[in-house]
């Protein structure tokens, strides 16, 4: 999963990153193809649980206070997990959809959207961990639901080799080394 968290991490888009999920969860988590499609692609699109879920939570979360609301509230709390579910439905999967999340969220909640702003000069730094996160977690999405349906390839999820097909230093057979 490395190599794929850190090509999320630094290219800052899910689209981009959705080839490389998909043969990392075929040819290193055993996946089957079109579980691993399937997960990658609805991860990058509709399932962006840091873009389109925890950060415009977390942006409602903080402003509620600056404007007199409670935001642990039950009612807050239900009527901004509505938003955030149905808001984070077509953010697109690349670099700043979060930002777009977060006025979604933001403009729908009533609350002030101009206090999102005091974030944009830390913004690309925020949304490569983000990234990392939605990538993370369709991949995971993907090999759960394999696992679920007894469709994943055992033998490929329990072994150390690599994408390019090299064995891991630490698996490698003493004579190897």
């Amino acid at each position: 999963m490395l190599p794929l968290l850190v090509f999320a991490f630094t290219s800052r888009s899910s689209a981009a990153a959705i080839p490389m999920n998909i043969q990392t969860q075929t040819q290193a988590l055993g996946t089957p193809t079109g579980t691993a499609n399937f997960a990658a692609s609805f991860g990058a699109t509709m399932g962006q649980n840091g873009c389109a879920g925890i950060y415009p939570a977390m942006l409602a979360v903080m402003i509620a206070p600056t404007v007199g609301i409670d935001p642990y509230t039950f009612s807050f709390m239900a009527m901004l997990m509505a938003v955030v579910a149905i808001g984070s439905i077509g953010v697109a999967g690349v670099g700043g959809g979060a930002t777009f999340a977060a006025l979604i969220v933001l403009s729908a909640m009533n609350l002030p959207v101009a206090l999102a702003g005091l974030l944009i000069s830390i913004e690309p730094l925020i949304d490569m961990g983000r990234t990392a996160l939605n990538v993370s977690g369709s991949a995971t999405a993907g090999t759960v639901a394999s696992r679920l349906m007894g469709q994943t390839d055992v033998a490929v999820f329990n072994s150390d080799a690599r994408l390019d097909g090299q064995m891991a230093d630490d698996a490698q057979p003493q004579e190897a080394r």
